[in-house]
């Protein structure tokens, strides 16, 4: 069977008769703790997966860029780079928004001919749209030789998404699919963008992370609402104390003190984020420790300040959590991403394995009358290239 990375590149010499110049792999990510904290300056925990975005590119002399997503089986073409506007193809204002930043930064772009497909499954939380804006920059880095830095192409991606998608994401999703390293967690200062890396060594333990295959369309709205919140409650709190300047800087004894001053809902959204902090440092304590134990708990503590503090989480989600802490060999799970959908995280004892994903299979299609779908990841490397063509693939 051919690898994604075979399926790309015959895609794109089938479509433009000659090899690519570059081919680039980008990944998605998990994310062990620290849910909607980046975007409150907070600290997260994210791994890069084995899992993303297989991108093919090329110059094009052809007078237009064409971007074609094979598993869409759909195609845009940019006549040329100067009005760019959003498109009603989701997948296209990924791309085309990280085009629209570098030639706001005054990078020098020429025309493209682009084919891209991906294993991500759409909607599960393990953030596909961070792996193709990723792909776009990091390959028009290579192929046009714009020498950006890493950092600098996880802030043109993230700006991507707030300006050409409308989505006003943290940083974390780009920065994890752009720096992750082998094996490792990345705790981020989503605030000083410094970060420090923990090995990945469950031992006994197998991490699986388990698809709802749900997606509910509330997810985009109630993000920015969410955040809109979180913003409020920080403003309320620098009126008490000059120096807060985002959730990061508050304390629940402050948050309490403000408790009066602000609703009941957006106490709480306060009040999750100030925790969830404080549980990606102990999350970090805990592996180091080789406390797995304590990690459970930790993800348990996350999973009920998302359910009843935050509100993010669904009926399908809730469900797979609770068969998780119900069943002997498992010691943590929680829902991973955005919310309202998406992936379970899991944390198996190794030999019971095989029998949690049959059962707990088994009584979500009784429950749901649908599938759940293991996935099976590994930590790996960040955004790399996997090919080049030493004749840059002409331009055929």
């Amino acid at each position: 069977m051919a690898t994604l990375q075979e399926k790309v590149t015959q895609q794109f010499k089938e479509r433009f008769g000659h090899m690519p110049a570059l081919v680039v792999q980008s990944p998605g990510r998990l994310n062990m703790i620290g849910e909607h904290t980046d975007y409150n300056m907070g600290y997260v925990l994210p791994a890069a997966i084995d899992k993303g975005i297989w991108m093919a590119l090329s110059r094009s002399d052809m007078g237009v860029s064409v971007f074609r997503a094979i598993d869409m089986d759909e195609e845009i073409q940019l006549p040329d780079f100067e009005q760019l506007s959003p498109f009603d193809k989701g997948w296209a204002n990924y791309v085309v928004g990280v085009i629209d930043q570098l030639l706001k930064a005054e990078k020098e772009l020429g025309p493209v001919k682009c084919v891209f497909g991906g294993n991500i499954p759409i909607g599960s939380g393990l953030s596909s749209s961070a792996a193709l804006e990723n792909a776009i920059c990091f390959g028009l880095n290579e192929l046009f030789s714009l020498g950006m830095s890493k950092m600098e192409m996880v802030k043109h991606s993230q700006k991507a998404e707030h300006e050409f998608v409308g989505v006003m994401c943290g940083i974390m999703d780009q920065f994890t699919s752009m720096m992750g390293q082998e094996n490792k967690v990345i705790r981020l200062d989503c605030r000083s963008l410094e970060y420090e890396t923990f090995p990945l060594d469950l031992q006994d333990y197998e991490l699986v992370l388990l698809n709802s295959n749900v997606e509910h369309s509330l997810a985009s709205s109630q993000y920015n609402i969410r955040r809109s919140q979180c913003e409020e409650g920080v403003a309320i709190m620098q009126k008490k104390d000059a120096a807060i300047q985002s959730l990061r800087d508050a304390s629940m004894d402050l948050l309490d003190q403000c408790r009066n001053e602000m609703s009941e809902v957006v106490y709480r959204r306060c009040k999750y984020i100030i925790e969830e902090n404080e549980r990606v440092l102990n999350f970090c304590e805990a592996l180091e420790q080789k406390n797995f134990e304590g990690l459970g708990q930790i993800l348990k503590a996350a999973q009920l300040g998302m359910k009843h503090e935050y509100e993010i989480t669904c009926p399908e989600i809730d469900f797979l959590f609770d068969f998780a802490y119900q069943y002997p060999g498992v010691i943590g799970a929680r829902m991973m991403g955005g919310g309202f959908g998406g992936c379970t995280l899991n944390i198996v004892e190794k030999d019971k394995e095989e029998a949690y994903l049959q059962d707990i299979s088994s009584a979500y299609k009784d429950q749901f009358g649908f599938e759940t779908t293991p996935i099976k990841v590994k930590i790996s490397d960040g955004v790399k290239k996997v090919y080049e063509n030493d004749a840059q693939g002409g331009s055929a």
